[in-house]
């Protein structure tokens, strides 16, 4: 406040005396006086602001919470810390044996961390291992001080779920977990039995393995999830709770040729209070739980939930992967890789697998979005298995649909030989535009109907190789397979497309390259089989790809388009349809809608949106709404 006192001293004791410009300076000076801010007040800064100056803690900046300044306070610890953080944890920690007052351990876990932080300054791991081993040690007493917080069961009430440091205290738990077990300078994790020595206290750890579904062995390595920015997916699942979510490197094996990038979580456990930390009497242990199978531990009697992260382990694989260009190379050199069945995780009994079959010229990572979405569901992911088949789009749909069932039928046979897992026999088969033609040509009773279309002679009688005899067999001649029990058409030319125009059919025939087989034999042969067929005339004696067999004019898929799927098997389709228009009338840019339109489906579901419709959010609700239709109609299986 202005002391009126000073006013005074300025003025003579005789006004007249006063200088005239003396005057005007005076007041400008009172008012600067007055205006000045006063020590204690507020600022106007915004919502968003103070939201974060409220909520300010050592995760999310570089200062620490106010809740902790408080004990910090108490103590008048606040320029000690600055000083001699070492010290002044030591210090709260010698009064958590004494004081009962759960905020201690809210602000040990804390300040613990914020060491920790200081420690491990980027350019010190290089030049100072002590320094970085130091760091890693606090980081350890940081997850310890938080579980105690969270957990424990000496002093006051735990934390309510009003109570912000409720969750600050578990994402310090999980972050400064995965700190403390990084031992290797390229930031991976790892695991150990061991005694540790801290600073404060000691802890024995050892490793529980029996909550895994696989040996710890199988992995090759284990990354924080939480270290990655993930990019390109609209989405990233995420459940919270407690625990360190990770990219785990599973080894490759002969069902998974590539490698497997696999969720985990892992969790350590801490008996004990403070005090038997600081008399070195608490342990620990590790324990590991797949993401795809638990959602929450037990501690106290009590179910917590694990934090997870599915999504993550996806982008870390398709980062970088020549996948991306797997799908046009396959359309225009398909002799180069034959087809395969891509398993996004370890096979597990009891769960249905759920088979996504692509599109012409394109590939697996095109199901990323739908299964990085279907994979958030909390039934889906515990109840399915996600499977992705890659083959050569453009050779022949019903070469292709042949691969499709062989590649399946050994998958099955070799992960279930005695046919015990009653899980494999419910399988889901979703395909998108041509893929959805191979769908349908695994569900189907053929007999020789698909034959009659293209011949008036019996396959026997034709003139032609023994080899070739049993090619088209195996093509035309069709059962249906006794595993899958539903199929999803997405955006799929039934009837064909209108973009397979013949200008479009020529120019891809000079631009792929199709394998050996009975396409490309000698030129006498070649012309003697196309002589005895009932082809249209556009493809007569020329190459015959997967666009040709998508023309309107394909007597093969005009059979197809009418003929029933099997009675064990539930059908649905997914149309897009660009526009506001009439839907009937319609098409998606490459099918119309009167083409993907299938009689005696189970359902019909209309999106609104182009034939690359994999990624939009309805379709994907659409799948969601099928898979979960399927599990429900089978029950506790």
């Amino acid at each position: 406040m202005f002391d009126v006192h000073v006013l005074f001293c300025l003025f003579p004791r005789h006004p007249h005396a006063c200088i005239p410009w003396l005057l005007p300076l005076i007041l400008a000076l009172i008012f600067s006086l007055v205006s000045c801010s006063t020590p204690i007040g507020v600022s106007k800064v915004g919502m968003r602001k103070a939201y974060q100056e409220i909520h300010a803690n050592i995760l999310n900046g570089k200062e620490i919470s106010d809740d902790t300044k408080i004990v910090l306070s108490r103590f008048s610890l606040l320029e000690q810390f600055k000083k001699d953080p070492a010290a002044t944890i030591a210090f709260l920690d010698e009064k958590a044996n004494l004081d009962t007052r759960r905020d201690l351990l809210f602000a040990l876990a804390e300040l613990s961390f914020s060491h920790g932080e200081n420690l491990s300054e980027e350019y010190l791991w290089y030049y100072d291992l002590g320094r970085k081993e130091l760091a890693s040690d606090y980081f350890q007493m940081s997850a310890i001080y938080a579980y105690y917080y969270l957990f424990g069961t000496a002093g006051d009430d735990p934390p309510g779920p009003y109570d912000y440091r409720f969750r600050v205290a578990c994402d310090l738990y999980n972050r400064a977990l995965g700190k403390c077990l990084l031992t290797r300078k390229d930031e991976r994790i790892e695991f150990q039995d061991r005694v540790r020595q801290l600073p404060v206290g000691r802890l024995a750890i050892s490793l529980k393995r029996d909550s895994l579904p696989w040996p710890l062995e199988d992995f090759t390595a284990f990354l924080p999830a939480d270290e990655y920015a993930v990019r390109g997916l609209s989405i990233r699942n995420r459940t919270a709770g407690i625990g360190l979510p990770l990219v785990a490197l599973h080894k490759k094996t002969p069902e998974t040729p590539k490698g497997l990038e696999v969720p985990i979580t892992v969790f350590l456990r801490v008996s004990g209070d403070v005090r038997d930390f600081d008399n070195g009497t608490a342990s620990a242990s590790l324990e590991f739980y797949s993401a795809y199978e638990e959602f929450e531990v037990m501690i106290n009697g009590l179910p917590v939930p694990l934090e997870t992260d599915s999504t993550t382990p996806l982008a870390y694989r398709l980062d970088g992967s020549g996948v991306w260009k797997l799908g046009l190379q396959k359309f225009l050199s398909p002799k180069k890789k034959d087809p395969e069945l891509f398993l996004i995780q370890p096979y597990q009994s009891g769960r249905i697998p759920v088979v996504f079959v692509h599109g012409t010229a394109s590939s697996p990572v095109w199901w990323a979005e739908m299964w990085n979405t279907l994979r958030s569901d909390p039934v889906l992911r515990k109840r399915c298995q996600f499977w992705f088949f890659m083959y050569n789009s453009s050779v022949p749909v019903v070469r292709s649909a042949t691969a499709l069932r062989e590649v399946l039928s050994e998958m099955v046979t070799k992960l279930d030989p005695d046919g015990e897992d009653l899980a494999l026999q419910q399988m889901v088969v979703i395909g998108h535009s041509q893929g959805g033609l191979l769908t349908k040509l695994s569900v189907v009773r053929t007999g020789d109907t698909l034959w009659q279309a293209i011949s008036d002679h019996s396959l026997e009688e034709l003139k032609t190789e023994p080899e070739i005899k049993e090619l088209l067999h195996q093509w035309f001649f069709i059962e249906p397979l006794p595993f899958v029990t539903r199929a999803v058409y997405i955006s799929t030319p039934h009837r064909g497309s209108f973009r397979a125009k013949s200008w479009v059919r020529n120019l891809v025939r000079r631009l792929v390259t199709l394998p050996i087989d009975i396409l490309t034999l000698d030129p006498r042969i070649h012309g003697n089989l196309f002589e005895q067929l009932k082809l249209p005339r556009e493809v007569r004696g020329k190459v015959f790809t997967s666009v040709d067999g998508m023309s309107p004019n394909n007597p093969v898929l005009k059979v197809l388009a009418e003929m029933p799927v099997s009675p064990e098997v539930t059908a649905h389709s997914i149309i897009a349809v660009e526009g506001d228009g009439d839907p009937m009338t319609g098409d998606d840019g490459v099918v119309e809608y009167t083409s993907a339109r299938q009689e005696g489906a189970a359902s019909e579901f209309i999106v609104q949106s182009g034939h690359s419709c994999q990624g939009d959010p309805l379709t994907i609700e659409e799948v969601r709404r099928i898979l979960l239709s399927h599990l429900a109609a089978l029950g506790n299986l």
